[in-house]
């Protein structure tokens, strides 16, 4: 009788990492904010801005300390994310500097960078501290709840600019939206993630590559979106609603790997933003 043979052992699997990639697009997103802000200032005053390289310089320091946060203890995230929030951030730093060149009596530049500042601190804190992101699967109804909450809160509070979306005390202001995003973003992931296989392989398929979940799994979501959209609404939140929306079907997307969901979103953003447009004067 021949002895077994042994059986090779698997290679293990070596994933990219992509940092590299990751702290290029971030140069590239700081760059363009200064690009941006260099050219608001040659725009307006026909020079470059004094303060240009303290916030092109600050907004690096901040950027390089949240990319040594990722390449700590995400090293595998996706590369896309941090350089497109810098981006955005970015974006909006060179939109109110222009807003400041108008109001020299109330500038706001300083005090977003100081909001960034504190931003970056905190993604920082939970990076480091969160050393497992599917930890929070545990907490996603509780994180739904706090969400909704937050969302109602500003009902009881003045509207300003037309819309109750704020908590103001005093010389204190804040939106908890902002805060429930990210919660309901937290269920939304928990929840898709506990039924992919459902969400993806049952239900009726409907028209191109559209297949609708049966509703017992699609329904709780659905509910929950329903609620937070019509709390906005409520609120006159309206852009928020949209960006609700459009986080709930690309979630979708996200679970299920269907490019239907985007095209069925896209037509019915379209079609919401067009009755908005005729029904609602504050938009």
């Amino acid at each position: 009788m021949s002895a077994p043979r042994a059986v090779a052992p698997v290679p293990a699997v070596r994933l990219p990492r992509r940092r590299g990639v990751e702290l290029t697009l971030l140069a590239l997103a700081v760059l363009i904010t200064i690009y941006g802000y260099v050219d608001v200032g040659l725009a307006h005053h026909g020079a470059v801005p004094p303060n240009a390289a303290g916030y092109g310089g600050t907004l690096a320091a901040l950027a390089v300390a949240a990319h040594l946060a990722v390449r700590r203890r995400a090293r595998y995230a996706d590369p896309l994310l941090l350089p497109i929030a810098v981006l955005l951030n970015g974006a909006g730093l060179v939109l109110i500097y222009r807003l400041d060149l108008q109001t020299p009596h109330d500038v706001a530049a300083p005090t977003q960078m100081v909001w960034s500042a504190l931003g970056v601190a905190l993604f920082v804190a939970v990076v480091l501290a969160l050393r497992d992101h599917r930890a929070l699967a545990r907490y996603g109804y509780l994180s739904m709840v706090v969400a909704l909450v937050l969302l109602v809160v500003p009902i009881g509070f003045p509207a300003i600019n037309g819309a109750r979306i704020w908590i103001r005390l005093g010389a204190f202001s804040i939106q908890p939206g902002e805060f429930a995003k990210v919660l309901l973003a937290v269920f939304f992931a928990a929840y898709l993630a506990a039924h992919t296989h459902a969400l993806a392989y049952t239900g009726r398929r409907l028209v191109w590559k559209v297949q609708l979940p049966t509703g017992r799994v699609l329904g709780p979501i659905l509910v929950v979106w329903g609620v937070s959209v019509g709390v906005l609404v409520l609120e006159t939140d309206l852009g928020t609603s949209l960006l609700f929306f459009g986080l709930f079907v690309v979630m979708l997307y996200v679970a299920t790997g269907r490019r239907g969901w985007i095209a069925v979103g896209l037509l019915l953003a379209a079609a919401g933003a067009v009755a908005v447009g005729w029904l609602e004067p504050h938009v």
